[in-house]
């Protein structure tokens, strides 16, 4: 049995600690925070709850597993999942909308025919087809096993099966989102609705790879699911009481400082107070720079190695509290598309980043009496794409946003009629808040990993150059959402219990 230190209490970092509990070692888990769940935080004000970080859950499977392997008690029976359904509504710029069943191609083929016109859900279905291609040749390399040695295959290949595109006399394929939308789609609102998915993750379409496709087919294909009794952070509460149980140890309000090593293996921590505990394996849930200062400035990776990455979006949040009840049939997730796809990607993504181009927006109206004091009032969660922070803005930085979430409630108003009659008051939470929740420095969110794109969407492996040194969490593979989070979890625990031949899941 080892003694195993593991830095920070997100989600990825408990997964592996409740695995690497359950394998016989002791786990000590230091928060600098007062609380668990990293990203997963809580807002709470005049009875009225709001999840401060994602608001749904895609792909429960990877939670599911966790409780089986690490425990009797399955996840039902300490959360209350549901389904979404409808998985979406959608806004588009020239006002037409449509609702789309959950985890139904041919609910959702025969949504879009009826909205958009005959052949419009075809062509989706065909791209869905094209995506679970892609899904099933990526799946394992790049979320059920560890990092390839080998990993410039994986960055040079793109593994979507894109439909051949006459243009300019020459046979193209598709090599980014955008060309999908624009060559395979062929029509602006689908092409809107294939790369909301993208720019949710703060991906810009018209450079992301191809293979981005499978964000919205594991939607499709696995269903969109909600904690009802509290939100995704009652998620997070279930997998730290499953933490408890396994005895993991807690110390939160206790910030490492430096990761002890000599003759390049870990040895231990040390905290800010100076305490020095030793532990036989460290696990970092961290940021690539935060890692690189608790090593004083020496990075873990090699020069061979996949670069640290760093997302350059982060999410500016607006919780509305509401007068009036949620009426009956309410969609739970709406999303308003912007009026100017190609203003809004130029003011994200540097091209024009004075722009005052309205962002797309996610509504979100959960159907949980958890949220709100009584049946009269309904809690609303308006989020949108921002820059992550930098230096030049961030004297301009609370107008920006202040400014920004007021465009984020004009364009809800579109999904909720009356919005702002019914508004109690709100509250802002921007890239700052981010930084705060998570101890990254510019509030940046980490993308999921993609093969191609010459690796530049591949994230480091979870073992390092160190020994006994690993990385969990998003800032290392698979990269960032919650699934990959457990994943990520369970490619730690497996690489210290079965050390480098360890494979992934079978």
């Amino acid at each position: 049995m080892a003694r195993i230190a593991v830095i920070g209490a997100g989600m990825g970092a408990m997964a592996a600690a409740a695995r690497l509990a359950v394998a016989g070692h002791r786990v000590v888990v230091y928060e600098r925070t007062t609380a668990y769940g990293g990203a997963l935080g809580r807002f709470e004000r005049d009875g009225f709850a709001f999840d401060t970080g994602p608001g749904l859950l895609p792909l429960p499977a990877v939670w599911r597993d966790l409780f089986v392997k690490t425990g009797k008690e399955p996840l039902e029976s300490c959360v209350e999942l549901v389904q979404v359904d409808p998985s979406s509504r959608h806004v588009f710029a020239d006002g037409t909308e449509v609702s789309l069943p959950n985890a139904s191609r041919a609910g959702v083929v025969a949504a879009l025919d009826a909205a958009l016109g005959a052949g419009a859900g075809q062509r989706w279905g065909d791209f869905l087809v094209r995506a679970r291609e892609t899904w099933d040749r990526t799946r394992r390399p790049l979320l059920e096993e560890p990092l390839w040695p080998n990993w410039r295959v994986l960055a040079e290949r793109e593994p979507y099966p894109a439909v051949p595109h006459k243009r300019l006399l020459r046979t193209r394929r598709a090599d980014t989102l955008a060309e999908i939308g624009a060559w395979e789609l062929r029509d602006p609102r689908l092409a809107a609705l294939l790369e909301s998915h993208a720019l949710a993750y703060g991906l810009d379409p018209r450079t992301a790879p191809a293979n981005t496709a499978v964000l919205p087919y594991m939607e499709y294909a696995f269903g969109t699911w909600y904690v009802r009794g509290g939100g995704l952070r009652e998620l997070a509460r279930a997998v730290y009481e499953r933490c408890l149980a396994r005895r993991v140890e807690f110390r939160f309000g206790t910030e490492v400082t430096r990761i002890v090593e000599k003759d390049g293996r870990v040895v231990g921590v040390e905290s800010a107070e100076g305490a020095l505990e030793e532990a036989g394996f460290v696990v970092a849930g961290v940021a690539p720079e935060v890692l690189d200062r608790l090593r004083g400035g020496s990075p873990a990776r090699g020069a061979d190695e996949v670069p640290a990455q760093r997302g350059g979006a982060s999410r500016l949040t607006v919780l509305l509290a509401l007068r009036g009840g949620r009426p009956e049939g309410t969609v739970h997730r709406t999303t308003v598309h912007a009026a100017d796809r190609a203003a809004e990607l130029d003011r994200l993504f540097g091209a024009a980043p004075g722009s005052a181009a309205r962002p797309t927006v996610t509504v979100l109206r959960p159907d949980d009496p958890a949220l709100v004091p009584d049946a009269d009032h309904e809690a609303v969660t308006l989020s949108a794409t921002v820059p992550a922070l930098s230096g030049g803005q961030e004297p301009d930085a609370a107008e920006a946003f202040g400014r920004g979430a007021e465009q984020l409630i004009d364009a809800a108003e579109r999904a909720v009629p009356g919005l702002r009659d019914r508004l109690l008051w709100h509250e802002v939470r921007t890239p700052a808040e981010v930084a705060a929740d998570t101890g990254v420095t510019d509030g940046a969110i980490p993308v999921p990993a993609f093969a191609g794109a010459a690796g530049r969407l591949l994230h480091p492996a979870n073992a390092t150059r160190t020994e006994g040194l690993f990385t969990v969490g998003g800032w290392s593979h698979p990269g960032g959402g919650l699934p990959h989070a457990g994943m990520s979890g369970a490619l730690v625990a497996g690489l210290v219990v079965e050390g480098p031949e360890f494979r992934g899941s079978q």
